[in-house]
């Protein structure tokens, strides 16, 4: 790592927060009166090596990572005597779809998954990780939407 005015560059992973003796460091700096800056990343960003962000102090972050490690969720990318860099992902956010019956749940699974959309299940709803607008998915949706054999929530 190496630093500038507001600049620092970053060419590993220190660790994580989780990490016990990390977890112990960030810590005593928070407590000590130096910064904890945090770097908030888009859950699709986790995957690339190279990338530039700034954190919520105004640091400019310059990221250019060796192909064995990956960015996460407390990903400690600078550590010093007073401050230190830590990554947090931003909150995912989730299109809630209600399957009118198993048929449409059927087809609505296969044209997500025709799609690459990453889904989960929750009580008989179909969840869709929004990494676009939302916008966007509603009208690939719009036929299920329009005709009623799927609905938005899906919980009253």
């Amino acid at each position: 790592m190496s630093v500038t005015a507001m600049e620092v560059r970053v060419s590993k992973i220190l660790g994580f927060a989780s990490e016990p003796a990390l977890a112990e460091r960030l810590h005593d700096i928070a407590h000590a009166g130096g910064q904890v800056e945090q770097l908030t990343l888009a859950r699709e960003d986790v995957h690339r090596r190279r990338l530039r962000g700034r954190t919520d102090r105004g640091t400019e972050c310059l990221i250019a990572l060796p192909r064995d490690q990956a960015l996460g969720d407390g990903a400690v990318l600078a550590l010093e005597k007073t401050r230190a860099i830590v990554v947090r992902l931003a909150e995912e956010r989730w299109l809630a779809l209600a399957p009118r019956d198993s048929a449409t749940a059927l087809e609505l699974g296969y044209f997500a998954g025709n799609l690459h959309w990453r889904v989960k299940f929750d009580e008989g709803r179909l969840l869709v990780a929004l990494e676009g607008p939302e916008g966007d998915y509603l009208a690939r949706l719009k036929p299920f939407l329009d005709d009623g054999r799927a609905r938005r929530g899906g919980h009253d």
